[in-house]
């Protein structure tokens, strides 16, 4: 994998778990709220799974963000 390609999974892993963090949530509750499994929230926020754009829109929507809110690079 590329080395920049990794390096961006890891930020937006760091930068889901910051802004859930933020509203409060614990990955139980977003996991729920986006209609995702909890595992699929942590396996992200430890950029051990690449999520599609349906579970990005999933999760905007459970931090009641934008896509482009939650994929914003100055957010951490």
């Amino acid at each position: 994998m590329r080395a920049d390609l990794l390096a961006y999974r890891r930020h937006f892993g760091d930068q889901l778990r910051h802004l859930r963090h933020r509203a409060g949530l614990t990955q139980e509750a977003l996991a729920e709220r986006a209609g995702l499994d909890k595992q699929a929230v942590s396996l992200i926020e430890n950029a051990r799974q690449v999520p599609g754009l349906d579970t990005v829109w999933h999760l905007a929507r459970g931090l009641d963000l934008t896509v482009s809110e939650l994929t914003a690079e100055n957010q951490t």
